[in-house]
């Protein structure tokens, strides 16, 4: 039997939670949440890897409608993060809505009924409107090594940590220094026999602020929301001063870069290592990390840092790029995610019979109408789509800004009342597209640096290149203008005769 719902949401990370509350916050009830995996949380389910904690400060990567007074640090870890999804999940009753076990594996479009049909293995659903929450931290990405399948020890990725795998006393390889190595290295470094990171491109690291977040403290936020409104706040108005360094004037992140040169020469004395570990871009160009122990780690005696990729592994052999080996008995993948390739445009197919993923190939890229229509896929929207990313502040802040967007998509379709839908209009997405890009030009993410924001044609369509606020004046409210509204044969037939 095939259920029909309004809305169908995909995934139950920050973004699919984020959807349902606001749904119901609307007033809408007849939705599902479709999940893959067996319980909510998204990528702060999928990383139990050691050491995994957020980058951006906890009162600012939570939802505004649902603080957490009871924040235990300035950067809280994994653990906290996904009880605090959990509770969302309980406060605003979405247990209902959740389909657990339910990977979307395939979607398309009916023209003549104006829906979406969608086939999951724990069933067969039809939805008015579909709103894709997957993430772009959900897929890990694992590169094509030569003799990688011949390694005799265990292989897996941050995303994928494997518990079962008792790290005591042996040599393990971290392959990559994004800000989930920065995390690992220092969590398993005291355990290991021997650790070797593999560093394609070294990260600026700069010093991460974190503390304990007092009892006093926590007792204020909770007796006293305002205050914990206002210190969110303060820490959202500091990052919005500082967008135009990293989108208008990168030139200026000369104090910046000092403050992290210090950085590592404070934990790292040795020459030769501190030369592996400096950057020659400027830094912003690729993700900034935060770390008090990274740097320490990688100076103890039982860390050495190959400053080449991983190019072929022979039997348990790893052989860098530049010729340097070394023998690992586990390989670590901290290499990233399918960012500018999303999975899930796999699986969906359009109104013109033509799945996402060709069309964006079509199109030179992935893009969407103010990060969430792409052209030819009516009613459908995505959260945390193309160029909606930041380089500084929380995701959160985008997510609540798409939202708006979603809520008031619902609100023009009962407005134009009966089997309505709205299919983004090819120049209007184009149109905002050349805009973004012509903004992009002068980031910092554009100086020339080689990282995960850029496809591999060299375009950015991963970030946003504004503030937070720009974005959100963006998203409040949908303009018919950009979309073709999209009749049933028996609804244009009915207003043909009447005329």
């Amino acid at each position: 039997m095939v259920e029909h719902v309004r809305v169908a949401v995909i995934g139950s990370g920050f973004g699919g939670l984020g959807a349902a509350v606001r749904l119901r916050r609307e007033g809408v009830t007849d939705f599902v949440v479709l999940e893959r995996a067996d319980a909510v949380g998204g990528t702060w389910r999928d990383n139990t890897y050691p050491g995994c904690a957020c980058d951006v400060p906890s009162h600012l990567y939570s939802f505004s409608f649902a603080p957490n007074p009871e924040w235990p640090r300035n950067f809280s870890g994994q653990e906290h993060i996904r009880a605090y999804l959990e509770r969302v999940t309980d406060t605003y009753g979405l247990r209902p809505h959740l389909r657990f076990g339910a990977e979307v594996q395939e979607m398309t479009w009916d023209a003549d009924g104006l829906r979406w049909q969608i086939r999951t293995p724990g069933g067969d659903y039809t939805a008015d409107l579909v709103v894709s929450a997957t993430g772009a931290l959900s897929d890990p990405r694992i590169p094509d090594i030569p003799g990688l399948d011949g390694f005799p020890g265990a292989v897996f990725h941050s995303a994928r940590w494997d518990h079962g795998t008792d790290l005591r006393g042996k040599r393990v390889a971290v392959i990559g220094t994004g800000a989930s190595a920065a995390q690992i290295v220092p969590g398993i470094q005291p355990e290991v026999e021997r650790l070797t990171l593999f560093q394609r491109t070294p990260a600026w690291v700069l010093p991460r602020a974190d503390r304990r977040i007092s009892g006093a403290e926590q007792w204020l936020h909770g007796k006293v929301p305002a205050s914990g409104r206002l210190r969110r706040g303060m820490l959202w108005g500091i990052r919005e001063l500082q967008v135009g360094l990293f989108t208008k004037w990168p030139e200026r992140l000369g104090l910046m870069e000092r403050v992290a040169a210090v950085h590592l020469r404070r934990a790292v004395k040795d020459p030769a290592l501190r030369a592996k570990l400096t950057p020659d871009y400027r830094i912003g160009c690729k993700r900034i990390l935060l770390s008090n122990d990274f740097y320490p780690a990688l100076a103890r005696p039982n860390v050495d840092v190959v400053a080449s990729g991983l190019a072929e592994v022979r039997g348990s052999t790893l052989v860098a790029s530049d010729g340097t080996t070394a023998e690992a008995d586990v390989i670590v993948f901290g290499t990233g995610f399918l960012v500018t390739d999303m999975p899930i445009a796999d699986r969906v197919t359009g109104a013109n019979g033509t799945t996402l993923a060709d069309h964006w190939r079509k199109e030179g890229g992935i893009s969407a109408l103010r990060g969430a229509s792409a052209a030819g896929f009516p009613n459908f929207l995505t959260i945390v789509g193309p160029n909606t990313g930041l380089g500084n502040s929380s995701m959160i802040l985008m997510i609540e800004s798409q939202l708006n967007y979603m809520a008031d998509y619902l609100r023009q379709l009962d407005t134009l009342g009966g089997r309505a839908a709205l299919d983004a209009r090819p120049s209007a997405v184009r149109a905002w597209n050349r805009t973004l890009q012509r903004r992009m030009t002068s980031t910092v993410w554009n100086t020339g640096c080689k990282s995960w924001y850029l496809d591999e044609s060299g375009r950015n369509a991963t970030l946003w290149p504004g503030t937070t606020s720009e974005f959100r004046k963006a998203t409040r409210r949908v303009d018919l203008a950009e979309y073709q509204v999209l009749r049933t044969a028996r609804v244009r037939a009915s207003a043909e005769a009447g005329r």
